[in-house]
C-alpha cells in the first residue's frame, strides 16, 4: 500500500467507506478522545477545517480509547459530545485501535510511513496527527502537544502546491 486511498474505515455512523473518497484533498488524520487533556484541540481542528475546507482540506477524526480509557463512549455518545461541545463538522470515524494487535490497517500504514521520535512507530497518546498529501502519501507526523494552530503554516504550504 502506497497511499491512504487503499484503505476503508467505518464512519461514526457505521458506514464503511473507502478513503479514496478523499483523493485530491489535503488531510489531517488525528486519533482523538473526549476526556483527554488535549480534547480542547477539537476546537482548533474544527477551526482549521472551516478555514481551509473550500481549498481542499479535511480533518479526519478517529476516536481511540487506548490511552487512559479517555474515550469510553459509544459512537452516538462520541458524535454528540463532539458536536455539542466543539461544533465538530469534520468527518468522524468509529472508535479505532492505533496500537497493538488490533491496530487498524490505516494506522499501521501511517505509523510506518511517518515514524515518531527516535524512529518508534507506536502512537504515544491521543491527538497524534498525520498530515497527508492530496496523493494520499504521508507528509508529516505531529505529536499530541502540537496544537492545531501550529500546523497552520504547513497546511497553507501544502494547499498551495
Amino acid at each position: 500500500m502506497d497511499s491512504i486511498h487503499a484503505f476503508h474505515a467505518n464512519t461514526i455512523d457505521g458506514e464503511n467507506i473507502s478513503l479514496e473518497a478523499f483523493k485530491g484533498q489535503l488531510l489531517l488524520i488525528v486519533n482523538t478522545a473526549s476526556r483527554c487533556g488535549f480534547t480542547p484541540q477539537y476546537q482548533g481542528l474544527e477551526s482549521l477545517y472551516r478555514e481551509f475546507k473550500a481549498q481542499g482540506f479535511t480533518v479526519l477524526g478517529f476516536p481511540c480509547n487506548q490511552f487512559g480509557a479517555q474515550e469510553p463512549g459509544d459512537s452516538r455518545e462520541i458524535a454528540a459530545f463532539c458536536t455539542s461541545h466543539y461544533g465538530v463538522s469534520f468527518p468522524l470515524f468509529e472508535k479505532t485501535h492505533v496500537n497493538g494487535d488490533h491496530t487498524h490497517p490505516l494506522f499501521q500504514y501511517l505509523k510506518s510511513a511517518a515514524p515518531g521520535l527516535l524512529g518508534t512507530q507506536a502512537i504515544k497518546w491521543n491527538f497524534t496527527k498525520f498530515l497527508v498529501g492530496r496523493d494520499g502519501k504521508v507528509i508529516k507526523r505531529y505529536p499530541p502537544s502540537a496544537s492545531p494552530a501550529m500546523l497552520r503554516q504547513d497546511i497553507q504550504k501544502h494547499l498551495a502546491l
